[in-house]
């Protein structure tokens, strides 16, 4: 099984220029499914701190880099969107996030904010013991005693240390959303309308933006607090 992924058959959201060369590091196994990025191309194609996977796997190895608080020693290891990226050596601190087009772009946050992350709700279902068992867009499981209030597109807020839940957002008019996939990828907007499709078919999102608005697929729209767009305002 080769280490390599051809340049050109990369997902959309990788921030990787396609042309500069044939291949770039392919992601191991892990969160994300195929949308992750390998850490490394973090690391050295958009932030510039390392200039080879040895150099990756020499930073990694001093437990110097964090993904939602945990140490990682794996510089494939996938990241994706509202990953949280620390290194407290730098006292820096990113949200990963969708910029224009889907395409994923790390958007700097203090060190309170790289605390917790935000997960979309993509599947919910009782488990043994009474308990509801959240699925997230990255394929984390949440456990929750009363699961009443949660629905899937909703979004929570998970801290990093307990994996409480410090926040939740449901989806609903006039919740403020991401587009994350699609021609509108990366604008923010509030949600205006939701048509209902009968049968199988994608339910529509209309967003009201600041430059007028669009409408997509509920699938590709996250709810989102106004502190996760990594504006101050």
């Amino acid at each position: 099984m080769t280490n390599h992924q051809k340049r050109l058959s990369v997902p959309k959201s990788w921030p990787v220029e396609r042309k500069t060369n044939v291949f770039t590091v392919k992601a191991d196994a892990g969160p994300h499914g195929e949308a992750g990025v390998p850490l490394v191309i973090l690391l050295r194609d958009v932030l510039g701190y390392v200039d080879s996977k040895k150099e990756a796997r020499y930073a990694l190895s001093e437990d110097s880099i964090l993904v939602n608080g945990e140490a990682i020693n794996d510089e494939q290891r996938p990241i994706g969107m509202f990953d949280i990226v620390a290194f407290p050596g730098r006292e820096e601190y990113y949200r990963v996030f969708p910029d224009e087009g889907g395409r994923l772009a790390l958007t700097e946050i203090d060190e309170d904010a790289a605390e917790s992350r935000l997960g979309k709700i993509e599947g919910k279902q009782q488990v043994p013991g009474g308990d509801t068992q959240l699925t997230l867009h990255d394929g984390t499981n949440v456990l929750v005693e009363d699961g009443s209030e949660y629905n899937t597109s909703d979004s929570i807020v998970v801290d990093n240390d307990d994996k409480s839940i410090v926040a939740h957002f449901p989806f609903e008019e006039g919740a403020l959303v991401t587009a994350v996939s699609g021609n509108h990828g990366g604008k923010i907007g509030e949600i205006d309308a939701i048509d209902i499709t009968p049968g199988s078919g994608s339910n529509t999102v209309g967003v009201d933006t600041d430059d007028g608005g669009f409408e997509t697929v509920q699938e590709y729209v996250v709810v989102i607090d106004e502190n996760f767009t990594g504006d101050d305002e």
